[in-house]
């Protein structure tokens, strides 16, 4: 295959594995070091000293935020989070049985409806347009767990995070402060990753000059897939089977040798421990142990201890995450929509960098179809 100048073309890996698609300036994995950085900081130090409202200011923007301008985001996000009164009545008409998923890509969708400048794609328009929808995603996650459950959404409060006001908005519990800033560490864990299918999926429609609303709504659609998003909600599910630390090696040895996929274990990107997983595994030990419920954890690490002797693998992001949720009271099929909660951010900051510096994403693809193929009148086929 030739380019527009006549040049040859490297052929691609199957799935654009190794290619670069993009500059970028917002995250990169190091997959051999096992290493994670949001814009030149590595996530064990936003992980450990950073907030997620800090972070998105840090993905927006490119460095840390000073006291006035967190002060102001925190503001403006709050100001932002209560939902179109029309948006929520087109909730009220979802299915109850709909997935999540399809319920937050078609609320995000009509959300742009509603939002005057929603096509104003200037840096100033667009940083709007992204405040808006990180303030919110969580409400409408949350407003739609309500409503299928036959329950009113609760009002989100001013003045708490979004950790704590989704965690809120859920049960219309105050959470622990413990549980609350836990869930907002995994909300910074999950923020970016540099180029994976949700984000590219984002970027190739923002380079359309397409709004916003459109490139989320498209990245929330790549996120439902179960290669993309859903990984932590399966192996919660593999928990729940395995029901017991003592039926673990007996279960993987059955999956394996039937050729199962051990959910949680693997990256495209990483060959080490997932950095991430590291926080994770810390969480799903503590929740269990302060809910006195630490066989989840233990049938995870006996699975670790088992998949690293027998495949030499490292378990990813996923494999802890879904049990920290669960023992949180998250419901299962909530998982996802909580890894878009969170991505929010990072979409969004894709989307404002390739506003920034646009050029229409456009690759050429190899044929390998037939050529010269001649023409069948159709009555002689």
């Amino acid at each position: 295959m030739e380019n527009a100048e006549g040049k040859p073309v490297a052929k691609a890996g199957a799935g654009l594995e190794g290619v670069v698609a993009a500059e970028s300036a917002i995250g990169d994995v190091d997959g051999t070091n096992g290493v994670l950085i949001y814009q030149g900081l590595n996530i064990h130090d936003l992980a450990e000293h950073s907030t997620f409202e800090e972070t998105v200011f840090l993905l927006w923007h490119g460095r840390l935020p000073r006291r006035s301008e967190l002060d102001a985001l925190r503001a403006e996000l709050t100001a932002n989070q209560k939902l179109p009164a029309e948006v929520l009545a087109l909730m009220r008409s979802f299915p109850r049985e709909a997935e999540p998923m399809d319920a937050l890509r078609t609320a995000v969708s009509a959300l742009a409806f509603y939002d005057t400048g929603s096509r104003d794609l200037s840096r100033e328009g667009a940083l709007r347009t992204a405040t808006k929808l990180t303030a919110q995603l969580p409400v409408v996650v949350a407003a739609f767990e309500r409503l299928r459950r036959g329950e009113e959404p609760f009002e989100p409060r001013e003045g708490a995070n979004i950790a704590s006001n989704f965690l809120y908005m859920l049960k219309g519990e105050e959470p622990s402060e413990r549980d609350a800033r836990i869930f907002d560490v995994c909300l910074i864990l999950h923020a970016d990753h540099e180029l994976n299918a949700s984000t590219f999926t984002s970027r190739v429609i923002a380079g359309t000059l397409a709004d916003m609303y459109g490139a989320v709504t498209g990245a929330i659609a790549a996120l439902s897939g179960p290669l993309h998003g859903g990984a932590n909600t399966n192996v919660m599910k593999m928990l729940l089977e395995i029901d017991s630390p003592e039926r673990a090696e007996a279960w993987l040895s059955e999956a394996l040798a039937s050729k199962r996929k051990i959910m949680g274990f693997g990256h495209r990107v990483y060959k080490t421990e997932d950095p991430r997983s590291v926080w994770l595994r810390r969480f799903s030990q503590e929740l269990g142990e302060a809910r006195g419920e630490t066989r989840w954890f233990q049938i995870l690490e006996r699975l670790r201890e088992l998949m690293f002797a027998e495949k030499k693998l490292y378990p990813n992001v996923d494999f802890y995450s879904g049990s920290a949720y669960y023992l949180m009271g998250i419901p299962l099929d909530l998982f996802t929509p909580i890894f878009a909660v969170s991505r929010i951010s990072g979409w969004t900051g894709h989307i404002l960098e390739q506003y920034a510096n646009n050029r229409l994403i456009r690759p050429r693809a190899e044929y390998i179809g037939r050529r010269d193929v001649p023409y069948v009148p159709l009555e002689e086929r």
